[in-house]
C-alpha cells in the first residue's frame, strides 16, 4: 500500500501540505469541501506535487519536513528545481534562526541546535504517473546527543550510613 505527501495550490495562491493513503479520495474531500478546515475555503484546489512512500510513516515525516520549508523551497520542489532547492537548504543552514516555538539560535541560549538538511524529493507530475521507478527519500537516522542541561545548583552529597564493624 501506497502514502502519499501532496501539495495542494490553494485559490488564494497560498500551498496546503497533506498525506494521505487514497489520493484521488483526498484530492476529492479537498474539492468539494468535505474535508474541512485550510482548504475548504480556499477552493477550487490543484494538485501541484505529490510522492508515493511505502509506509505511512516515511509520507507524514515527508509532510511534517515540507510544511516546515519556505514558500520559496516548496516551489523548487514542484518545479523538480533541485539545484535551486539544494541552494535554498544551505543558505537556511548558514544563518542561524530560532526553532520552531523555543526561541533559541544556539548561541548561548542553551545546548547548540543541529540543523536537519532536507533531502531532495522526486517530483511526479501527476497521481497517476508511472512509479515503475519510484525513489522515495529514505529517512536518515538521527544521532542521539546526551542533555548537556545545566543544573540547578549544587547539591550537597547524599548523607551516608555508617556501617557497623562486623569484628570488634
Amino acid at each position: 500500500m501506497a502514502f502519499w505527501p501532496y501539495i495542494l495550490l490553494c485559490n488564494d495562491g497560498s500551498y496546503y501540505t497533506g498525506h494521505t493513503d487514497n489520493l484521488d479520495l483526498r484530492i476529492g474531500q479537498h474539492q468539494t469541501g468535505a474535508y474541512e478546515g485550510y482548504t475548504s475555503e480556499r477552493r477550487p484546489v490543484t494538485l501541484v506535487w505529490s510522492q508515493d512512500f511505502p509506509s505511512r510513516l516515511e509520507a507524514l515525516e515527508a509532510e511534517r519536513r515540507i510544511k516546515g520549508w519556505s514558500r520559496a523551497k516548496k516551489e523548487a520542489l514542484i518545479r523538480a528545481d533541485w539545484e535551486t532547492l539544494s541552494q535554498l537548504a544551505r543558505n537556511r543552514q548558514a544563518e542561524p534562526s530560532p526553532s520552531t516555538g523555543s526561541g533559541q539560535t544556539g548561541e548561548g541560549d542553551g545546548p547548540a541546535m543541529n540543523s536537519v538538511r532536507a533531502e531532495p524529493v522526486e517530483a511526479h507530475p501527476s497521481p497517476n504517473a508511472s512509479l515503475a521507478n519510484p525513489s522515495p527519500i529514505t529517512p536518515q537516522p538521527v544521532e542521539a546527543r546526551p542533555s548537556t542541561t545545566a543544573k540547578s545548583a549544587a547539591q550537597p552529597p547524599a548523607p551516608q550510613t555508617p556501617v557497623p564493624d562486623q569484628n570488634p
